[in-house]
């Protein structure tokens, strides 16, 4: 929060937002003088948050003025300076060269990469795909394919139970697999309450839920459970199949749900059957009584969940541990049954109810899909696989890509393989990113656009929509001048397609293309036929819960079933069963290594965003690798040290900090820090790129392409003087 200039009180106007640095939405109050922010707080009067934020949405007055940042477009010059032109310009020389490259190499040869920052601004994600479908290309990539693909994977394997999963709030039991939520401010598919994720945790723990936490670290949310299982890291799916195993042999799961809407549970029963106590402890670290006492619970309670975070999705198995948690929640029957209320259908989904029935499974990925020309991977869940789109640009040849928009992302410290991913950003005819800051990525960019802060733009949490657990919304209004000439994402795609003549056509028809449209023309365009009107939604000033969206779990109709065992499930299994393990219980094909390197979160930065700011710099300015004690007093180091850390695709250097979190032989750090690969010497400034130490040829996933970016094998070392 700023303070007000001691003379302006009575000029100034409180309005209410909400803050998108990150995916929780926190509802705000802004003081505005003069048409920009001087102040802003937590909206202690909305029905949801009730007053809560974090300390990245307190620097949104800092974010609109700060010195980093870019206010006009940048238009990189051939020695290597930096020209401000207008937006007009920039917008006529990129569709120029745009139309260019698909005139001379096809519609594939332009790509879009939407980053973490593109799932904040509304439209953004809707346009661009739109956009892309205009023009006939393929190449459409996003953050969710480097990060968590196996959530979408999962279900489309799995199928999904109509009538929504348990809530947190109201059950008995939480199985949470890698995600912490106090810390993320990230749960969806019934995970902690990220809307004040503390309280909610602790209410929990009141009520008297018993959460199990299975997680190589003791995270703020392991510290609260009722037990916490601390497996090795890449081992989630081994401890999961130990937990069936049990549940499926003390016959602890529904039996009348199962046999009504469940599928594939005898290839299931085999697949489990060599996932023995004794195997499970051995290679995941656990005593066998907690791998008990963690089935049995799950399966006691009336009510509950089991879901997970993005490191189990970046670690090795990622699709089948989300799968493995999937058929946790169907084998104990998780779900609104006909007749329960469901807490939230969703303000900004389409109208309807839910039911008591199977959405059968659905091809996502493989045959007949749009194919990468990469490792034979397709297109997954509508989406290019982000892990080889530096090799899509590297390899040359039919459906090479030349031009790239970065769209709210940083690709140099968040895709895979760094060094590669530099030969690919040079490699390109055009790259264009837009971003507020001269990131790793802007540096290499032929144009910067400069994007509007979120005090700039309207916006409607589309993405949040069911995650909440009532039916709230709130709409967004500008409430600040813009503070330069800046663009908003959706904005520079109908720029783009006004200029080449294509069409944008979303769910409620085209995009006006003879005249711009307004934001909210294009948000009631792109959400339409939702439960409630967004003309009804924007009427309210501030956040609001729809009290009177009552929905009950309808009959079903389907007879379709949710699949414990789809293809492949069985296959993925026996390899995990059937590798060699050396005495200790690792997999010998890791080789040599000292520590594991998992991923982790820091509260006051988000990835690559907010580590320019001041106040968060007092929290900190790189990501320290995070070891147990024993191990630096082992290698005669101690907190604040120095170490290589040397990864199969790479080394970086990283700054040592002890913690009794973890156990020996792991190491935590957190990812898209650092910088280019040529400034490496500031790494207590700037952090070190974890991206660095894998490259995407080596591990990878057969359905995503992605390689190990979490429970990497790694050795470290201490830097000699």
């Amino acid at each position: 929060m700023s303070a007000l200039p001691e003379d302006a009180n009575a000029a100034v106007e409180t309005k209410k937002t909400y803050c998108r640095f990150c995916h929780n939405y926190c509802a705000m109050e802004v003081d505005v003088l003069d048409g920009k922010p001087v102040a802003v707080r937590a909206d202690t009067s909305d029905p949801v948050y009730g007053g809560y934020s974090c300390i990245k949405g307190r620097q949104l007055v800092d974010a609109y003025d700060h010195e980093t940042r870019i206010t006009n477009p940048l238009k990189k010059l051939p020695d290597g300076n930096w020209q401000e032109i207008s937006m007009q310009q920039a917008m006529d020389e990129i569709a120029a060269k745009t139309k260019h490259s698909i005139d001379n190499y096809g519609p594939r040869s332009v790509a879009s990469y939407c980053g973490t920052y593109a799932f904040q601004e509304s439209a953004a994600l809707v346009v661009s795909r739109a956009f892309h479908a205009g023009i006939g290309s393929d190449s459409y990539y996003t953050s969710v394919t480097i990060d968590q693909p196996g959530k979408a994977i999962s279900m489309s394997r799995h199928g999904v139970w109509a009538g929504g999963v348990h809530s947190f709030e109201g059950a008995d039991v939480a199985l949470i697999v890698g995600n912490n939520a106090v810390i993320s401010q990230f749960s969806p598919y019934g995970g902690i309450t990220p809307f004040s994720p503390t309280k909610a945790l602790n209410d929990a723990v009141k009520s008297g839920m018993k959460i199990i936490v299975i997680d190589p670290r003791r995270t703020e949310v392991a510290k609260k459970a009722h037990l916490h299982l601390q497996v090795r890291p890449a081992e989630d799916p081994t401890l999961l199949s130990g937990i069936i195993r049990v549940i499926l042999e003390e016959e602890l799961y529904d039996k009348d749900f199962c046999s009504k809407y469940v599928e594939g549970l005898d290839q299931l029963k085999a697949s489990v059957a060599d996932y023995t106590l004794d195997y499970v402890e051995k290679r995941a670290g656990i005593p066998a009584e907690q791998v008990l006492e963690a089935a049995r619970i799950f399966a006691g309670g009336k009510r509950g969940i089991a879901s997970g975070g993005t490191g189990p999705n970046m670690s090795p198995h990622g699709n089948l541990t989300e799968h493995l948690m999937h058929t946790l929640n169907t084998l104990c029957a998780r779900y609104n049954m006909e007749g329960d209320k469901v807490p939230n259908p969703g303000v900004l989904s389409p109208a309807g109810n839910r039911k008591a029935e199977v959405t059968a499974p659905w091809q996502a990925y493989g045959e007949g899909l749009p194919k990468s020309r990469i490792h034979g991977l397709t297109q997954i869940f509508g989406e290019m696989p982000t892990a080889v789109l530096n090799d899509e640009i590297i390899e040359p040849g039919e459906g090479q890509v030349k031009v790239l928009f970065s769209i709210g992302g940083n690709p140099m410290v968040a895709w895979p393989d760094q060094h590669k991913t530099k030969r690919a950003m040079d490699m390109l005819d055009l790259l264009v990113c837009i971003d507020v800051k001269m990131s790793a990525t802007a540096k290499l960019a032929d144009y910067i656009l400069p994007g509007k802060i979120c005090l700039e733009r309207d916006d409607v949490p589309v993405l949040a929509d069911t995650w909440y657990n009532a039916p709230y919304s709130h709409y967004a209004k500008t409430i600040v001048d813009p503070n330069g000439d800046l663009t908003e994402e959706w904005e520079f795609y109908w720029e783009l397609a006004n200029r080449i003549g294509s069409e944008i056509e979303v769910a409620g028809g085209p995009l006006p293309m003879d005249a711009k449209p307004s934001k909210f023309d294009v948000l009631e365009l792109t959400t339409a036929g939702t439960k409630v009107p967004l003309s009804e939604i924007y009427e309210k000033d501030g956040g609001h819960i729809f009290e009177e969206l009552e929905f009950v779990v309808e009959p079903g109709e389907s007879d379709a079933k949710l699949d414990v065992s789809p293809p492949g499930i069985a296959e993925e299994m026996a390899d995990i069963r059937g590798l060699e393990l050396t005495e200790t219980g690792r997999p010998a094909k890791d080789g040599d290594y000292t520590h594991l390197l998992i991923s982790r979160r820091l509260k006051h930065v988000y990835n690559s965003s907010g580590q320019q700011f001041d106040a968060i710099k007092k929290k900190g300015t790189t990501n320290p690798a995070y070891m147990n004690p024993d191990d630096l007093e082992e290698m005669g180091i101690k907190s604040g040290d120095l170490v290589h850390i040397t990864g199969p695709g790479g080394s970086i250097v990283g700054v040592t900090q002890g913690t009794e979190e973890i156990g020996r032989g792991v190491c935590a750090m957190t990812h898209a820090w650092g910088d280019l690969p040529s400034n490496d010497g500031s790494v207590r400034e700037i952090g070190s790129p974890t991206n660095r130490l894998m490259t995407n040829h080596i591990d990878y996933d057969p359905i995503t392409g992605m390689p190990r970016q979490s429970s990497i094998p790694v050795v470290i070392k201490p830097v000699v003087d």
